[in-house]
């Protein structure tokens, strides 16, 4: 005679209940079942996308550089400010009623000397070019841009801004 698990053996009242107790044996050790585990999958899915749609890491970053580029200019163009009020008005050699970026390039405002290190202790570079603030005057880029008015009011301007800001100050 085989042995059969207890569950195996039904009585004449079991019987009639074996579907359900067969259903039960087959249940309480096959855990979830794939169609659960996909559901489950799908809902969560659906919520990391909602979460990561909010979050936004592209426009934070965006967002991040743009103060990063705010606070620049401001730093620039109080250097700028310092300089004209120890030059009883007179403003930088190198900027001019055309817009030109803050550069020792050709057709360059080349402010750099006039700047560094009395007035601010280096220039700031705009985020987007990843290098280093500008301790030296020489073959430097800050990615930001000067104008003055015919006024002498000066405009300092940031043209790699994100995120659709548009980061000018003038004074």
């Amino acid at each position: 005679m085989v042995n059969l698990p207890i569950f195996m053996n039904y009585s004449p009242a079991q019987k009639k209940n074996k579907g359900f107790i067969q259903h039960q044996l087959r249940r309480s050790g096959a855990g979830f079942t794939l169609i659960e585990i996909l559901v489950v999958m799908g809902v969560l899915s659906v919520l990391f996308s909602i979460i990561l749609f909010l979050i936004n890491p592209a426009g934070q970053f965006g967002r991040a550089n743009n103060a990063q580029r705010r606070s620049d200019i401001a730093a620039i163009l109080n250097s700028i400010g310092a300089y004209t009020a120890d030059n009883k008005g007179v403003l930088p050699t190198g900027i001019s009623t055309t817009s030109a970026t803050i550069t020792d390039a050709v057709n360059g405002a080349n402010i750099c000397a006039l700047l560094v290190p009395k007035y601010i202790p280096s220039l700031p570079t705009d985020p987007s070019l990843k290098t280093n603030d500008i301790t030296t005057c020489t073959n430097y880029n800050t990615g930001y841009t000067v104008v003055k008015d015919a006024n002498n009011r000066v405009t300092i301007a940031a043209p790699n801004q994100e995120v659709g800001d548009v980061i000018s100050i003038t004074r």
